[in-house]
């Protein structure tokens, strides 16, 4: 009998480029949303929005899929490197080109000269932070990493974090969220986050207390319900809770390095 490759390493790199493929889709609808011949094609009672809607419904997707393939790989044990530097591949795409372009057309190509400028330096920030990333893979001595933090925002963050205006013009549909004075500056920003030294919670450091580990549990099915019921308000609601969630990461990582230079004072010297 021919051997062959078993499904179950071909798994964790399928549903990657299912990731990637849906960052591509955002695109398609993008440029569907910017084109008024479209407007035929949509659903009775639908309005252009629709298009951006799915557009950043499918960035989001791709999220979802990209913070599964690495636990399927593990759960597996099907972990290769040709899975680590496809799923960076696919990150650049569905998490840096995609939003890229569709906040260009959405809204940066009003701005004078520099609208594309700003949404290159939101793709080639979320390139150079993963490959910062691929370049640690084989480094031992992390010791952010050893105590659970990250440096800066993960890319599928830092995507969500640059749809914001988005979120909050599904939401009051006021187009004062699609003026390129709010969106530039809120996409340079997120774009300084992916590629900042900044030390941010990772999920090994995210705990609850044992006693509050019922609420946790009752507050996420609430949640995932509100999903489904009023997506961008929830989106919204999680991304300026991340945002919170960055100077309390600092000054928790503050703590323990601390508490380390402290731990290593006390240590006798060898004699």
């Amino acid at each position: 009998m021919r051997r062959g490759i078993s499904l179950r390493q071909i798994a964790p790199s399928a549903v990657t480029a299912m990731a990637l493929c849906f960052g591509l889709t955002a695109i398609r609808f993008a440029i569907s949303g910017n084109d008024p011949e479209q407007l035929r094609l949509l659903p009775p009672g639908r309005t252009m929005s629709w298009f951006w809607e799915l557009a950043v419904g499918a960035i989001i997707f791709a999220g979802v899929l990209d913070g599964i393939d690495g636990r399927i790989a593990r759960l597996l044990r099907s972990e290769s490197r040709f899975g680590a530097e496809l799923d960076s591949l696919s990150d650049s795409i569905a998490f840096g080109v995609s939003p890229a372009i569709l906040l260009y057309l959405w809204s940066l190509q009003q701005m004078p000269r520099f609208g594309w400028i700003v949404a290159l330096g939101l793709a080639l920030s979320c390139v150079l932070r993963l490959a910062r990333f691929n370049a640690n893979l084989d480094v031992i001595d992390q010791p952010r990493k050893v105590a659970g933090f990250l440096t800066g925002v993960p890319a599928p963050a830092g995507a969500g974090l640059a749809l914001v205006p988005l979120y909050a013009w599904f939401v009051t549909g006021d187009d004062l969220f699609r003026d390129w004075r709010l969106v530039a500056p809120w996409v340079v920003l997120a774009s300084f986050l992916m590629i900042s030294s900044l030390p941010t919670l990772g999920w090994k450091r995210m705990r609850v207390p044992p006693s509050w580990r019922i609420s946790a549990i009752f507050v996420a099915g609430l949640f995932a319900a509100a999903l489904l019921v009023a997506p961008w308000h929830s989106l919204l609601l999680l991304s300026l809770g991340y945002l919170v969630l960055i100077p309390i990461g600092i000054a928790s990582y503050s703590r323990v390095r601390r508490r380390h230079a402290a731990a290593a004072t006390q240590v006798p010297p060898q004699s």
